[in-house]
This record gives C-alpha cells, sequence and structure tokens, in this order.
C-alpha cells in the first residue's frame, strides 16, 4: 500500500481550496458587468466611472448635435447611488429626434440599457417620445413621468442579437452594417432626450438593476387574505383585482317596494265570496 506524504496532502488541499473558491464565485469566474459594456456615454455630461466599474466617456455629441443640460444637478435622483446620480442628472436633448452610433465588430447576444430621469416636468403627457434601434421601434410613447414620477431614476433595457450579419431585436430582423444606430424620436410632447446608455455583451439577467421604487412596493392589504384556492377563477385563469369586484358587488340594504307587486289576494276574496252567493241568488229569482 503507498504511504501518502504530507507534502502530498499540502497539495491536494491547495487544489480543493483554489476549486471551491472558484466555484463560489457569483458571477461563475466569468467576466464582470464592466468588461462586459463595450460602449458607454453620459449624454449631456462629462466621463464617470460609476459604482460597477462602467467607464461612461463625454458626450461626443456637445456642440454637434442637441443640447446638453445639467438642470438636474439641482436634485437628488431616487433609486440611484449617490455616488452615481450624476448619470441621471445630465442630460442631452433635441428639438428633433437626434442618436448615437455604435460600432460592434463582434457576433453574439447583447444589451441596451438607456437611464431617464424628469427633472422639469412635474406632470404626465409634456415629454413623450420613441426610441429606434437601426429603424426599429423599440420603445414606444415613452413618458418619464408617467413611468416614475419626477426626479427617479429609470432604465430602458432593450436585448438584442447579431449573427451572420443580421440583427434581431424584439422578433423583428434588419440587416446590420456593423453600426448600432440607437435615435430618440420627436413626438407630438416636447423633445427626445436622454441622460446615459451603454450597450454591453450579454442577456437583461446580467444588468444591474436600479434600487426599488418608493411608490411601486407591494402595499397589500392585510385584511386581504382570501385564499386563491377558494376563489372562484373565469375559464381564462385570471382573477379580477378586489377593486372590481367591489364594483361589481351589489350593495346590500332595503330596496324599494314595489307597489305593483304587492299581494292583493285579500282584497279579491271577498269579492269572490258575494259574486258567489249573488249569482245563485239571482237565478232563483228568475225562476219564480
Amino acid at each position: 500500500m503507498r504511504r501518502v506524504t504530507m507534502p502530498g496532502v499540502g497539495w491536494l488541499l491547495v487544489a480543493v481550496s483554489a476549486l471551491l473558491i472558484e466555484l463560489c464565485r457569483p458571477d461563475g469566474g466569468g467576466p464582470s458587468v464592466a468588461e462586459r459594456v463595450i460602449w458607454a456615454v453620459n449624454a449631456g455630461g462629462e466621463a464617470h466611472t460609476d459604482a460597477d466599474g462602467i467607464h461612461y466617456k463625454k458626450d461626443p455629441l456637445e456642440g454637434k448635435v442637441g443640447k446638453g443640460s445639467d438642470y438636474g444637478m439641482r436634485l437628488p435622483i431616487l433609486r440611484s447611488n449617490p455616488e452615481d446620480q450624476v448619470l441621471y442628472q445630465t442630460e442631452r436633448y433635441n428639438e428633433d429626434t437626434f442618436g448615437y452610433e455604435v460600432p460592434i465588430r463582434e457576433e453574439g447576444d447583447y444589451i441596451l440599457v438607456m437611464k431617464f430621469a424628469e427633472v422639469y416636468f412635474a406632470q404626465s403627457q409634456q415629454k413623450v417620445f420613441d426610441v429606434r434601434l437601426n429603424g426599429h421601434t423599440v420603445v414606444k410613447d415613452l413618458d418619464i413621468f408617467e413611468r416614475v414620477g419626477h426626479s427617479t431614476a429609470h432604465d430602458e433595457i432593450v436585448a438584442f442579437s447579431i449573427k451572420r450579419g443580421k440583427l434581431s431585436v424584439q422578433r423583428e430582423v434588419s440587416t446590420f452594417n456593423g453600426k448600432l444606430t440607437v435615435e430618440f424620436v420627436k413626438g407630438y410632447y416636447d423633445n427626445p432626450k436622454v441622460c446615459a446608455l451603454y450597450v454591453m455583451k450579454g442577456t437583461s439577467d446580467d444588468v444591474p438593476k436600479l434600487q426599488p421604487h418608493p411608490g411601486m412596493l407591494d402595499k397589500r392589504d392585510p385584511e386581504d387574505t382570501e385564499d386563491p384556492e377558494d376563489l372562484d377563477l373565469p375559464e381564462d385563469g385570471t382573477r379580477k383585482s378586489s377593486s372590481a369586484a367591489s364594483k361589481n358587488r351589489v350593495q346590500s340594504g332595503p330596496r324599494t317596494p314595489n307597489p305593483y307587486a304587492a299581494d292583493n289576494s285579500s282584497l279579491m276574496f271577498p269579492i269572490l265570496v258575494a259574486f258567489g252567493v249573488f249569482i245563485p241568488t239571482l237565478f232563483c229569482l228568475c225562476r219564480l
């Protein structure tokens, strides 16, 4: 039987430890978020590196297209990290459709992340616009205030793929010539804009998420404790909300009496008796 030496045991422990460390990594040892990003811009602002290590370069459209604004610098931006609020506090807008070109050399799955915050208007239907990707409308009627409210971070995430010279996005396909054109399309309400954007390899699961929206947390009524199995569901399996059910529910309480629905049998009985007595009497008098 071969004897196991102490140096051999030591090397074995080192190898096992290294394997465990590798397996316990959250990303499985793959590239980080920053390493996946191939292009990033802080629209209307200066270069910035965020908490995830993504480096946003200075806006290349400065002095060329549209106007850069730092109006949001006076406001705190909800849902964003304090050190990264600048990505939502600056923006570029234009009185007409404008956009950015992103060179992409390799095929694969990609994600476009666009950052927005409404720092000026205080109600919906004041700024509404579309977003196009190489001519494909990927975001329709974007109303930032309606989505998240005022001075609140909002990310639009669009997945697309490039394979065999074709761009595929939201079940639409077109020829890809090596450049991804991201356009913010002028609509009927004010001017299109964007605060920051980046393109990365991967899927939507790889995108760092914003903090939960303070106004969209789950606030269930404590008294609403109905068991789903006790509810009668329609054939399609959907369930009506409690508010909708309450609107359709018949109100209880006394009803207005129907004067035509009263029981008149007590009044008819004497009349029937009178007819029953009168007819035989009249018959007898006629025979006399």
